[in-house]
């Protein structure tokens, strides 16, 4: 089942301060250790820099659309 839109508007925030919180308190060298792709601190604070990423660039490219169709 698939979830709702208030429920993942209040999840994905959720999971993504988890992951900013996550870095600094477990990894032993935080600036340093999340260079390399291969740990899980690189994604962890990956993941709250994509998702409003896509976000924007799915309502721009929805926005541009509908204001091609109306002109």
């Amino acid at each position: 089942m698939f979830l709702s839109l208030p429920t993942l508007t209040v999840l994905i925030p959720l999971i993504s301060l988890v992951g900013l919180f996550y870095s600094p308190s477990v990894e032993e060298n935080f600036p340093q250790g999340c260079t390399s792709t291969a740990s899980l601190c690189f994604y962890s604070l990956l993941l709250p820099i994509t998702i409003p990423v896509c976000v924007f660039f799915h309502l721009s490219t929805w926005m541009s659309i509908k204001l091609f169709r109306h002109n």
